[in-house]
C-alpha cells in the first residue's frame, strides 16, 4: 500500500514541481554557476542558501553509484542507479550552472578586473547573506555546535591564507591526491576546488596540462576526482544524516572563513591578503554588499516557496493488518 511522505520537514528533500519547477531548478544552477565563476567562491555556498544543498549531495552521491557499478562492469546495478538518478532534479541544475559558465565567464572575468573591490564586496553580501540563510536552519544552537562553527572558522580562515609556490614537476601520486582534495572542496560551501589547487601549488600546472592535452596527467587527476567523490559523497551524506546540526555548523564555520577571499581590499578576489578600506570606496562597496545581502536572502525566500514536498514514499504492509 502506499502512505504520503506528509509534510516536508526541516533539512529533508524537496523536490521541484514539472512546470515552474523546473524553470526555478534552472535558476538555481544559473545562481550556483555565477558564483563558480568568481574566484575562491564556492557554487555549494549558494546551493546552501537556496535549500538544495542536501538533495544535491543525495543526487550525487547516486550518480557515483552508476559510476562505481560501470567500473566493476555490472551492468544490472548500473541500470538500476540509472533509474533511480534524480534526472528531473539534476539536468535543470547542470543546465543553469552550464549557461552561467558560457554566458557570464568572460563578463565576470573583464568586471573582476575593471571593478574588483565593487564585484567583491557584491560577493562578500552574497556569502554573508548566505550564512544568514544557513544560520537560520539550523535547529539546535548548542555549545557544541558554535564551538564547531568558530573552530571551522578559524581554520578555514588561516587555511585560506596560506599560498603554496607553483609546483612544476609534482610527484606522480600528488596529482590524484590534488583531484581528491579539489572535489571535496567544491562539495563543501565556503571554498571552491580552484583555491585548493592554488594552496598547493597545483594550479598552474593542471591548467598548462589540460591547455597542453597532456593525458596521463589528465587521467590521473581525474582518478582522484573519482575516488574522492566515492569516498566523501557518501561519508558527507550519512554525516548529514546522523548529525545534520553539528554538520551545518561546521559548514557555516567554512563559509564564514571564507569571506576572507572575497574581502574588497586591497586587491579584490585575486588576494587573500588582507588589508584596511579604502575610505573612497567604502559607500559605494558597502552598498553593494547589503544588495547582495539582501538578494541571497530574497532568493532564498523565493526557492523554499518554488519546492513541493517530497513525493509519496511507499511503505510495506504491516503484518496483521
Amino acid at each position: 500500500m502506499t502512505a504520503d511522505a506528509g509534510p516536508a520537514r526541516k533539512g529533508t528533500s524537496r523536490y521541484p514541481e514539472p512546470v515552474l519547477g523546473i524553470a526555478a531548478q534552472f535558476l538555481r544552477g544559473f545562481a550556483m554557476g555565477c558564483a563558480d565563476v568568481v574566484p575562491g567562491v564556492s557554487g555549494a555556498t549558494v546551493a546552501l542558501a537556496l535549500g538544495i544543498y542536501e538533495p544535491l549531495v543525495a543526487a550525487i552521491r547516486r550518480f557515483v553509484a552508476i559510476g562505481v557499478a560501470v567500473a566493476r562492469l555490472d551492468g544490472r546495478r548500473a541500470a538500476r542507479e540509472f533509474r533511480r538518478a534524480p534526472w528531473r532534479f539534476t539536468l535543470p541544475l547542470v543546465a543553469g550552472i552550464a549557461t552561467a559558465f558560457l554566458t557570464l565567464a568572460h563578463v565576470i572575468e573583464a568586471a573582476l578586473d575593471r571593478y574588483p573591490v565593487e564585484l567583491a564586496a557584491l560577493f562578500f553580501g552574497l556569502v554573508a547573506g548566505s550564512i544568514g540563510v544557513a544560520w537560520s536552519r539550523l535547529r539546535d544552537r548548542g555549545g557544541l555546535d558554535l564551538a564547531l562553527l568558530l573552530a571551522s572558522a578559524g581554520a578555514s580562515f588561516l587555511a585560506l591564507g596560506v599560498r603554496s609556490g607553483e609546483v612544476s614537476d609534482p610527484a606522480w601520486w600528488f596529482v590524484p591526491l590534488s583531484g581528491a582534495l579539489a572535489i571535496c572542496a567544491m562539495i563543501l560551501p565556503g571554498i571552491s576546488g580552484s583555491f585548493v589547487l592554488l594552496m598547493l601549488g597545483m594550479y598552474e600546472y593542471m591548467l598548462g596540462a589540460l591547455n597542453n592535452r597532456d593525458l596521463p596527467v589528465v587521467a590521473l587527476f581525474a582518478v582522484g576526482v573519482a575516488a574522492g567523490l566515492a569516498t566523501f559523497v557518501p561519508a558527507l551524506e550519512w554525516m548529514l544524516k546522523r548529525w545534520h546540526d553539528r554538520v551545518l555548523a561546521a559548514m557555516i564555520g567554512l563559509m564564514l572563513g571564507s569571506l576572507r577571499v572575497v574581502w574588497p581590499w586591497p586587491q579584490g578576489t585575486d588576494s587573500a591578503a588582507l588589508g584596511a578600506p579604502v575610505w573612497g570606496d567604502v559607500p559605494a562597496a558597502g552598498v553593494l554588499a547589503l544588495g547582495g545581502a539582501l538578494l541571497v536572502l530574497g532568493l532564498a525566500r523565493w526557492s523554499a516557496r518554488a519546492q513541493l514536498p517530497a513525493p509519496a514514499r511507499r511503505v510495506r504492509p504491516v503484518a496483521g493488518r
